[in-house]
């Protein structure tokens, strides 16, 4: 690589599930030499394909993708532990003169990843005490407690999440300060077009709940029940991903798989919504229209933008 020439920029492709992301930066990633950097907090395990829409080989389409499968499904997820991760690739990426296209629907793993942020530590009394709450009760009422101190934070974070509500109320006790004032402001570490890809409400929808029956159809309870007998019922943060949670569920009798298939569908829409309210509160993110009648023109607009910032 030529030394006067400038590193290229980080690309991140954002938005909700279903919108079409992953298609999008494996273009991106063929037109302009880059490579793809997963930010989807789910498709790091191992093991988690068909529920976590993870691409096959044969539609990554020889693009070379990083930061999937790394983890057991028995391990705790940590973001911190992702930023070191995807920054580490994110250099590697950028000194050899390749486009990082980071992708996911993972806002804080994005955030991690691209923008000036630390994390703060923890407190064993604390979060023992937390989690010994959240054994007892379950996530509902620490939930309430998180929306009374963090009404944003509690926005962001599912009511059945109850790691990511231990974390945010650990914080809020060891800082004084709500989990969301933590967050930086929108300062990012690396130059970085943020491409979000838009789709209309009733249109995702549609599309979350075929992905849900192609899903089912492809053998997801198989591979749930797989993943059971590798540990996922134990893993704090792999059990409580979208559709391998209700079908855990199922599993143990608790509900019909029909029903546990039901659940998934809202669930995902209602994750979605917040996956798009999260984004949105982002400035710095260029929205392109992923809707059907207009993906044949996606990654030529999406490509004009990288031209534009490559150029500046």
């Amino acid at each position: 690589m030529n030394q006067s020439r400038p590193a290229p920029p980080v690309v991140a492709v954002v938005g909700p599930t279903a919108a079409g992301k992953s298609d999008l930066a494996t273009e991106i990633a063929l037109r302009f030499g880059g490579e793809v950097v997963n930010a989807d907090s789910m498709q790091l395990y191992r093991g988690m394909d068909i529920g976590t829409a993870k691409l096959t080989a044969r539609e990554r389409r020889e693009v070379p993708h990083h930061l999937l499968d790394v983890w057991e499904v028995t391990e705790t997820a940590s973001v911190a532990e992702y930023q070191r991760l995807a920054r580490a690739e994110i250099d590697r990426l950028r000194a050899a003169g390749r486009v990082p296209v980071l992708v996911g629907g993972s806002g804080l793993y994005v955030r991690g990843a691209i923008d000036a942020m630390e994390f703060p530590g923890t407190d064993p009394q604390v979060r023992a005490r937390l989690e010994a709450e959240l054994a007892e009760s379950g996530s509902g009422p620490l939930h309430a407690r998180l929306a009374a101190a963090d009404p944003e934070a509690a926005r962001a974070i599912l009511p059945s999440n109850g790691r990511r509500i231990v974390r945010a109320l650990e914080v809020i006790e060891i800082t004084g300060r709500p989990f969301t004032a933590n967050l930086p402001g929108h300062e990012s570490v690396y130059e970085t077009l943020q491409l979000g890809v838009d789709v209309p409400r009733p249109e995702l929808d549609a599309r979350i709940a075929a992905r849900v029956d192609r899903m089912w159809g492809a053998g997801l309870v198989a591979e749930v029940r797989e993943l059971e007998r590798r540990g996922l019922r134990e893993g704090r943060t792999a059990s409580r991903a979208l559709g391998y949670q209700q079908i855990l569920a199922a599993l143990a009798g608790a509900c019909t798989e029909e029903e546990a298939r039901a659940e998934t569908v809202r669930a995902t829409k209602r994750f979605a919504r917040r996956q798009d309210s999260w984004f949105r509160r982002d400035p710095r993110v260029h929205w392109l229209s992923g809707a059907e009648a207009d993906r044949a023109q996606l990654s030529g607009r999406a490509a004009a933008l990288l031209s534009a910032a490559v150029t500046a």
